[in-house]
């Protein structure tokens, strides 16, 4: 550069705001790149933050008590100890935070800014605390922290853009949808009682890249109290366990069906074999009358967690942990007994797609030399499930741009395109859903049906069909959609979803013959599946866009429903 520049425009955003590395990129640029007095587009950014309670979001973070009902009365599976102090992973949980229902937490406080970011003047990314005292609005436990930001695009500040939900919105009518920047859910290290009236101080700490939250009685600009260390988990389950997975153990009434379900196949002299990565079956299993129960768990640190639950729970003697691959398994390390009962949940750290989790057949026919005869496989099977959906939302992120204020980017959009064409849009993407309102546009179809009874099959299993789609009408839906379409979904798992490249024809009457034709096929070799869709009386066309006017924007999406023994 010849000269320093006197105008300094920047996206350096995350949904965190800084977490993209803007306080060391703006630190930079202001000392080696612009001018003193330079203006910077976006000028401003302010970061709020709220205090709430809520079970759900808890749930995402802590493992609660787990009630078993046997047969001797009720057992209860509690958490170590260490996990109950753990600070949690270090990480933002960012979601779609308008999605949470407002039933489902209670607010403790205001909405409160925590701190603003002049990228005008010289930025530090160094460690600081910001501290806001507040009065509670109800008594309570604190648990998590909501938290988005806002940025001003001029010095005036007539030109915002905000990330707040709805309730916080001054507009809700002006609310946009994003999925690019969303809101933040923070976990304090541990609830803590609060009481109405009662003044604290909720302090935002960061550092160069992330952001915290802690929740002190006094300010810390008053004690003296040093900048604290951002929080690790030093108990291994926030590594091990995504925060979803951590709501889906929690989820009591998923252990329910599984207790349901193991009290029709377990037997007292039975020995079961569990298979699932850091799963609780195994002590449900034992809890319900296996005489001898097996857990291979693949590697050192699921190993070390499983065992530390184990022990708070008195049970590190009664079932034993195999670290090592299904297929390496022997005789002896099931001390020369034959499994009787193989149990899955199945659930695999590595399962981004529904069908990643048929992974759990391949593990079955690993293993069948040790499975006695007449053994139980649970779950037994599992089946895809298919359906036409159209996203209220979602589709935007596959949509062309067009012209964006007056600048004409369809070479952009031709480039995306071409680039979809090529791969992308013959590949399934996960998402979870319960963040992405739609209704469906077809009844939910079954399509393939895995039999893990059996090893799994040398050849592809494949099938064809066509769906019928309609204005109207499992680890996916949650409940039959209702009368108007709209879907509720597993809030625990991600489901497959499809992106056609095609709307349907406008012009063909209602109740008209459009259907969507599919061929799908399960690849024995590598696991995956793979579909090939064509939607009959459609147009393709490109500016998907342009359909906002009463086009139907297709999507398919797939999940995987587990069927237990009968």
């Amino acid at each position: 550069m010849p000269c320093r520049a006197n105008i300094l425009i920047t996206e350096l955003f995350d949904t965190e705001l800084i977490g993209e590395g803007a306080l060391p990129s703006y630190e930079h640029a202001h000392r080696h790149l612009v001018q003193e007095n330079c203006e910077a587009v976006p000028h401003r950014a302010t970061v709020y933050a709220q205090l709430v309670e809520s079970r759900r979001m808890w749930s995402w973070n802590k493992l609660f008590p787990i009630r078993v009902q046997t047969s001797l009365g009720e057992q209860v599976i509690v958490p170590p100890l260490e996990l109950e102090r753990c600070p949690g992973a270090p990480s933002v949980y960012d979601i779609q935070l308008n999605q949470v229902s407002l039933t489902d937490f209670t607010v403790l406080s205001d909405v409160l800014p925590m701190f603003s970011v002049d990228f005008s003047k010289q930025v530090s990314s160094s460690a600081a605390s910001h501290s806001r005292q507040f009065e509670p609005l109800a008594s309570g436990q604190a648990q998590v922290v909501l938290s988005w930001w806002d940025i001003e695009m001029d010095p005036e500040g007539k030109i915002k853009c905000t990330m707040a939900p709805f309730w916080a919105h001054s507009d809700p009518e002006e609310l946009q949808w994003r999925d690019h920047w969303m809101q933040c859910v923070y976990f304090l290290p541990e609830e803590e009682p609060v009481v109405q009236g009662s003044a604290l101080c909720l302090v935002a700490h960061h550092d160069d890249y992330c952001v915290w939250y802690s929740l002190q009685r006094t300010s810390p600009e008053k004690d003296g109290r040093a900048h604290p260390a951002r929080p690790v988990c030093d108990c291994q389950a926030h590594l091990l366990w995504n925060r979803p997975r951590f709501g889906e153990i929690n989820d009591q009434n998923r252990t329910d069906q599984y207790v349901q379900a193991l009290k029709t196949v377990l037997k007292p002299d039975g020995v079961c074999l569990c298979v699932s990565d850091g799963s609780l079956l195994s002590m449900l299993a034992h809890h319900l009358g296996a005489e001898q129960v097996f857990t291979i768990e693949n590697s050192a640190a699921s190993h070390r967690l499983m065992k530390k639950i184990f022990k708070a729970n008195h049970l590190e003697d009664k079932i034993n942990i195999i670290e090592k691959r299904p297929e390496l398994l022997t005789p002896a390390d099931l001390e020369g007994k034959k499994v009787s009962l193989l149990l899955g949940e199945p659930f695999f750290t590595t399962s981004l797609l529904p069908w990643h989790n048929l992974y759990f057949w391949y593990v079955r026919t690993a293993v069948d030399r040790h499975l006695a005869p007449g053994a139980v496989v649970m779950p037994q099977a599992a089946s895809l499930h298919m359906m036409v959906v159209e996203f209220r939302d979602l589709w935007r992120i596959r949509s062309p741009c067009g012209d964006c204020e007056g600048f004409d980017v369809h070479i952009m959009d031709d480039m995306i395109k071409h680039a979809l064409d090529f791969r992308e849009s013959k590949e399934a993407e996960p998402h979870p859903l319960w963040e992405y309102p739609c209704c469906s546009r077809s009844v939910p179809q079954q399509i393939l049906t895995f039999d893990f009874r059996q090893p799994v099959p040398l050849q592809p299993i494949c099938a064809e069909g066509a769906i019928e789609l309609r204005s109207r009408v499992s680890t996916g839906l949650l409940k039959p959609a209702e009368d108007k379409g709209y879907c509720c979904w597993n809030p625990h798992c991600k489901q497959a979803v499809y992106f056609f490249n095609t709307t349907l024809d406008p012009r063909v009457p209602p109740g008209g013959p459009q259907t969507v034709t599919y061929t799908v096929e399960f690849h024995p070799h590598t696991g995956d599946v793979t579909v090939d869709f064509t939607l009959s009386d459609a147009l393709d066309r490109p500016g998907l866009a342009s359909g906002l006017g009463g086009d139907l924007f297709p999507f398919c999406v797939f999940a995987l429903r587990l069927l237990a023994p009968d």
